[in-house]
């Protein structure tokens, strides 16, 4: 059981961040009950591996509120390869969709500086 500053040096994650992850329910700590002289939570070394999975599917693109609906089932290995290749699938549509998107603004954006190059004066 750690801490949450040992947390937060193992995993690089500053505190912070792993409060608002754990308010957000991503993941519990917990209290001991024979300790009743502070408010320290502890956390084990699940909650480690969990914090190195939410950083790892952030950085693919997943909003907290996707890794919270996957993260327990798929932590706990309770999801099939073929689920996790759906919820992949699933992201990888969003992904061109944004991208998409996102060459429809730089064409704009392309015909607003062509309007202004050929303006006169």
């Amino acid at each position: 059981m750690k801490l949450i500053n040992q947390l937060s040096k193992e995993t690089g994650i500053p505190i912070g961040t792993i409060r608002f992850y754990e308010k957000s329910g991503l993941f519990k700590g917990e209290t001991k009950k024979e300790i009743t002289t502070n408010n320290y939570v502890f956390y084990g070394d699940e909650v480690a591996d969990k914090l190195r999975f939410i950083q790892m599917a952030k950085a693919v693109g997943f909003t907290l509120s996707e890794i919270k609906e996957i993260i327990d089932v798929w932590y706990k290995k309770e999801i099939s390869k073929n689920a996790k290749i759906e919820v992949l699938n699933k992201k990888l549509l969003q992904v061109d969709a944004k991208i998409k998107e996102l060459k429809a603004v730089k064409k704009q954006i392309a015909v607003c500086k062509i309007n202004i190059e050929n303006e006169v004066g």
